[in-house]
This record gives structure tokens, sequence and C-alpha cells, in this order.
């Protein structure tokens, strides 16, 4: 079963939603009596454990062995969004790829607004994460680089973990906006993931802007 707490942003959440939660109950029995509040609770709750199930049965809730590989094959681990297509991440990864096998593997977090992340609806960002990953295999795949891909979690930290824990990669590359224009970069994406993973990381900027 998913840990619905596995990074600081679904804790705080989950906070949030607990508080707001009680709130609604004691305000519903302040304002229509008992009864009134026995009620929301009733509601909220059924409410609570069907976005829950429905997230357990949508999620990616496979956990798999690494598969083993020839000792001399190398294995890249790509996190990239909306600079997934970008010229410069490829030319990267064609540079890292080259020089004997490898395997690529491509990982594309599902963006999300705030509040459609706070009731769990993830059918919108998953499914633009997806068209956006597409694109950039075909790219790769026209310029002779094998790779597969798949949606991450919102979060990239927890995409990069999830990845790492069935992929076993050699070398992560980590793709964002020019600074200024990169959430990630604003967030420190790049040094938390070099202070908690001990993969080499190579830090790709892409200027979608320059490049077209």
């Amino acid at each position: 079963m998913r840990n619905p707490l596995r990074s600081e942003a679904e804790a705080y959440r989950f906070l949030w939603l607990t508080i707001v939660y009680f709130a609604a109950i004691v305000l519903a029995s302040l304002v229509g009596g008992r009864w009134w509040g026995v009620g929301v609770f009733v509601l909220l709750t059924a409410v609570g454990a069907w976005l829950f199930l429905r997230r357990e049965e949508t999620g990616e809730m496979t956990r798999e062995i690494p598969a083993r590989r020839p000792a001399d094959q190398k294995r890249i681990l790509v996190v990239a969004n909306e600079t997934v297509g970008g010229q410069t991440l490829r030319e990267t990864i064609r540079d890292k790829a080259a020089g004997g096998p490898s395997q690529v593997l491509v990982v594309t977090p599902a963006l999300n607004s705030p509040l459609k992340y706070w009731v769990s609806d993830e059918d919108d960002a998953r499914a633009a994460a997806q068209r956006r990953l597409d694109a950039s295999l075909a790219r790769l795949a026209a310029d002779g680089i094998s790779a597969r891909g798949e949606v991450g979690d919102s979060e990239p930290l927890t995409a990069l973990e999830d990845a790492l824990r069935t992929f076993g990669a050699d070398e992560i590359i980590i793709s964002t906006h020019p600074e200024g224009r990169s959430h990630w970069l604003e967030q420190g994406l790049v040094t938390k993931a070099r202070e908690r993973f001990t993969v080499p990381i190579t830090h790709v900027v892409v200027d979608l802007e320059a490049e077209r």
C-alpha cells in the first residue's frame, strides 16, 4: 500500500486536510446541532475514503526488483518536466549514452494545480505529462537513443526516489528551466537531490525560448 506521507508536501497537505475536516464537523455541530455534525462526519469520511481508494487504484503500486544487467551496461535516469523535449537535454543524454551499452529511463513528474493536488485529482496532470513524455521519447528515438519512460510523482524528489527503487541508476540527469524561470531551482531540487542520493547527478539547463 502506498504511504500517503512519503513526502513533506503530502504530510503538510494531510495536516491541513485534517484541520479542515475537524473544523467542518465542529462548525456543522454548532450551526445545526449534533446530528448535523454527525452527518458532516459521515459525508467527509466517505468522500475521503473514496478519494484514497481511487488514488490507490490509479497510482503506481508495483515495486519491482531492478533487473540484472551486463557488467558493462550503464543506466541513466533522466528527470525532466516541461523541458523533457529540449534539444540541450537530448544532446546531453546522447553524450552520456555514447561509448557503450546503456539503458535510459526518462521520468516526467505530473504537474498539477494546487487545488487538484489537494483533492488527489491527478488524471489531467498525468495525461499531460504522458503526452510530453511520449513526444520526448519519439525525439530520442529519432536521434538513435533507445529509452523508455514513465510518469512520476508530482514531487520531483519523490519521483526520483521511486525510480531509483526499480531502476538502479548509475547516473542521474536533472533538467530544469534557466534560473529565474524554474520552480525546481527555487525549491533547491538539485542541491537536495545531491544531498539525498549518492548517485552522480548532472544538472542540465534547457532554455526552451532560446531553442525555439
